[in-house]
This record gives structure tokens, C-alpha cells and sequence, in this order.
């Protein structure tokens, strides 16, 4: 599996759009939170310099975003094309920030949607919910 990044630029803005339709639309939905086109072109400029493409074998597959500051490291989004869930990868890149945390000693968190699935992988590798608001469990992993 030949994971790569690459840092994410205005080019790749209809890629996050088509990207984060399909990966947020049902767990959207289902949190009766917006779905139009501007909700999703606001969230994909959210801290857009923080933004890598996920590359597979070279193809685009999907978004991470993080922010590294002093005393930890913030997954602020990760979305993985539906076509490439379930193969490894999110919980791939996961452990590399884990890995990445443990040594240098910082804790990460991440806020994930109630409704979204992917927080039993969060769970499954180790981060616990320390708080919560009306749509989202906010999670940490440390060591």
C-alpha cells in the first residue's frame, strides 16, 4: 500500500467537494446539519492550509487535515473515498499520528459526527471521549 501527500491547493477544490459529498452527506443528514454546496465549500476551506490530499498508488483517495501546535496534535478531518474504506488505510494514517504523538509526547484529539461509524475505529485504537455537544463526541488519544 503506497501511501502519500500532497499539500492540497485550489486545483483540488471540486476533488474535496465530489470527496466530501460522499464521505459526509448521510452522517450530515442524519445529524439534520446542512448538505448544500456552500455548507460543504465552508468546511473544506476551514483551515485549508492545514489540508493534504491522500494519495493511493498516485490516484487522489482523500483529506486529511491537522493542526501541530506546541501541546498537541488536532486531527481537525480525515475522509477517506467510500471505494477505498474498509482496506486499512484511515487506520493506517491513524497509527502514523499515533505513532507520531507518542514520540514527542502530545496528545491528539478529534471531534467525530454521533453518527458517524467511524468512531468505533477511533475507539478501537485507543481514543476515548472526553466531551460532547448536541452533534459530536470530542475524542483524545494519549499515551
Amino acid at each position: 500500500m503506497n501511501i502519500q501527500f500532497k499539500k492540497a491547493s485550489e486545483n483540488d477544490i471540486d476533488f474535496l467537494l465530489d470527496l466530501r459529498i460522499k464521505t459526509m452527506n448521510e452522517h450530515l443528514s442524519s445529524s439534520n446539519l446542512p448538505t448544500d454546496k456552500e455548507f460543504h465549500l465552508q468546511r473544506i476551506k476551514y483551515r485549508f492550509d492545514n489540508a493534504q490530499i491522500i494519495l493511493l498508488n498516485d490516484e487522489p483517495i482523500g483529506l486529511l487535515k491537522t493542526d501541530r501546535s506546541a501541546d498537541k496534535i488536532e486531527i481537525i478531518q480525515i475522509q477517506i473515498d467510500p471505494r477505498q474504506q474498509g482496506k486499512g488505510i484511515g487506520k493506517t494514517i491513524l497509527k502514523d499520528i499515533i505513532e507520531e504523538g507518542l514520540s514527542v509526547q502530545k496528545p491528539i484529539t478529534l471531534s467525530v459526527l454521533k453518527t458517524n461509524k467511524a468512531q468505533s475505529l477511533y475507539a478501537g485504537l485507543g481514543f476515548k471521549i472526553i466531551d460532547e455537544d448536541e452533534y459530536s463526541y470530542m475524542m483524545r488519544f494519549s499515551n
